[in-house]
């Protein structure tokens, strides 16, 4: 890499601490901060051990001091403002024509807040939703649909190439976002399909790999069932994006469908299923655990 970067990354979850990890080892700069202190020794630690040198902050505002690049990663719009917009928030540490990132999946009007406040601070924003799950962030292989200004994808890009497969500018400030919503909104109908199908294999039974062998090289054929068929089929789910982010995100996809004038109703009835799943304690478990609200049948 020939032009290395000054960047903070706000947010060392599941996915945002391996995206930080990546911007370090392609040379750039990366001061960090986390609002749970545990899990920022716990990345400090892990880095040290690479020999990844990351600076850490004690607020966001610290983090984003002197930072030409401000990357954040963290849970809903509550979390996003107050690592932003708040008192300590990153805003309050960047200087004028640097460049605020959001990979938090949040509503579209989170989104068209944050460019609002960035602009009145001669800043520029770029909503930056990532999907790819746990895997794609620690494998570099995310992809990045992002809302904001040519000149500001233009220096956004090519840091974001460390952690991303694919990258697209959707449109506009909120663009990122919406797409996102529309992309929940895909995984949550194949999934609902998916599981449906596993049980009707199951209770004729199908032996499973010769039918995921039949059917996954046809129109059928997704990356949840390529990646969730077997894990669905054995009752894992211990792993992955939680079924509670898929319902906030879901929630999001929702509330901007009615602002649209939209009806959603397969995705409706969808989340009311995840929502089952959640009072039976599945809160945390991967979204495939969406068949356990399926009863398995004796083979016929």
């Amino acid at each position: 890499m020939t032009n290395p970067s000054k960047t903070a990354f706000i947010g060392l979850g599941v996915m945002g601490g391996p995206m930080a990890g990546h911007l370090a080892r392609a040379g750039h700069e990366v001061t960090a901060y986390n609002r749970n202190p545990q899990r920022a020794a716990a990345w400090r630690e892990k880095w040290a051990d690479e020999g990844l040198s990351i600076h850490f902050a004690d607020s966001p505002a610290k983090a984003a001091e002197g930072a030409e690049i401000v990357f954040t990663c963290v849970g809903n719009d509550h979390d996003l403002q107050s690592v932003t917009l708040d008192a300590g928030g990153a805003l309050e540490g960047m200087a004028p024509g640097s460049l605020l990132v959001d990979h938090t999946t949040v509503s579209a009007n989170m989104a068209r807040q944050l460019a609002v406040a960035a602009e009145e601070r001669g800043m520029d924003f770029i909503d930056a939703p990532v999907s790819g799950g746990q895997a794609g962030a620690e494998n570099g292989a995310l992809a990045i649909m992002c809302g904001g200004s040519e000149a500001a994808m233009a220096r956004a890009t090519p840091v974001m190439d460390c952690y991303a497969a694919r990258i697209v500018r959707v449109g506009d400030v909120g663009a990122g976002q919406t797409a996102k919503m529309a992309n929940q909104m895909c995984i949550a109908g194949t999934l609902a399909g998916l599981a449906e199908a596993i049980r009707l294999a199951q209770a004729a039974g199908l032996d499973m790999e010769k039918t995921y062998e039949a059917i996954s090289g046809g129109a059928a054929q997704s990356w949840q069932m390529n990646n969730r068929w077997e894990t669905m089929v054995a009752d894992k789910f211990e792993f992955g994006f939680a079924l509670d982010w898929m319902r906030k995100d879901l929630g999001y996809a929702l509330e901007e469908a009615r602002r649209l004038g939209l009806s959603s109703p397969v995705v409706a009835l969808v989340d009311q299923f995840y929502a089952d799943v959640q009072a039976a304690g599945g809160g945390r478990w991967d979204t495939s655990a969406l068949i356990t609200r399926l009863p398995k049948s004796d083979p016929k």
